[in-house]
């Protein structure tokens, strides 16, 4: 094992055993190097990587900390590194989320409010008949953040707003290139809302995996 795998590995043993954490400070780079058996470099070089992944966060003139370790934060990576997919990897993205997302919505029709529906609801109606390609694909990313986030799970919402970035794209490529993805998506969206206002989490989720499979279809027709 490489002496900076070894220096992570050990920095994380500290935060699961419950010897760091979240929110607490680390103790100084010397000391902590000293307690761990590390070199003060290889320690170095694991609170930086350890840092991008959002686990510790390093302020400047104030010391190292743990997170919140909250799974919004952690997930953020997830983002960052979907953005590096192949044209042909979207298609696996797209798939993952056609298996999480329908099953967040279904979980959403329990919890969400009045209030949130008709948010949602306001949405759509500011959007209008004939949107842009872009202005669809934001509401698009704001109707299905607002939906996941009622299901209660942090983790799922964290794990699909992470997918958002390559199926984005996908959206977007279609916006422009089929006739009827503009009104079909409208159409989608409102049937999605009309199932959560009537509480019916089965249809609700059907029409969420009609929506991401219409996208897959279209694009796997397309590469």
């Amino acid at each position: 094992m490489a002496v900076t795998d070894e220096a992570i590995e050990k920095i994380k043993e500290m935060i699961v055993s419950g010897a760091l954490r979240p929110g607490d400070r680390l103790p100084k780079e010397s000391e902590l190097a000293a307690e761990l058996g590390l070199s003060r470099n290889s320690l170095r070089e694991a609170v930086r990587a350890l840092s991008l992944i959002r686990i510790l966060d390093v302020r400047q003139g104030d010391g190292t900390y743990v997170t919140s370790l909250d799974p919004q934060l952690l997930l953020e990576a997830l983002s960052f590194v979907v953005d590096f997919h192949r044209d042909d990897t979207v298609l696996e993205f797209l798939a993952v989320r056609r298996i999480l997302e329908p099953a967040a919505t279904a979980m959403a029709a329990s919890r969400i409010s009045e209030e949130q529906l008709d948010q949602l609801g306001a949405q759509l109606d500011a959007l209008g008949e004939h949107p842009s390609v872009e202005e669809l694909v934001a509401c698009d990313l704001e109707f299905h953040r607002g939906i996941v986030q009622s299901s209660g799970n942090s983790v799922l919402c964290s794990l699909l707003d992470g997918l958002s970035g390559p199926t984005t794209r996908a959206r977007v490529w279609r916006g422009l290139t089929q006739e009827d993805a503009v009104s079909r998506t409208l159409h989608e969206h409102r049937a999605i809302l009309s199932a959560l206002r009537d509480r019916d989490a089965e249809a609700a989720g059907a029409w969420a995996t009609v929506h991401v499979a219409s996208v897959e279809q279209w694009l796997r027709s397309t590469l």
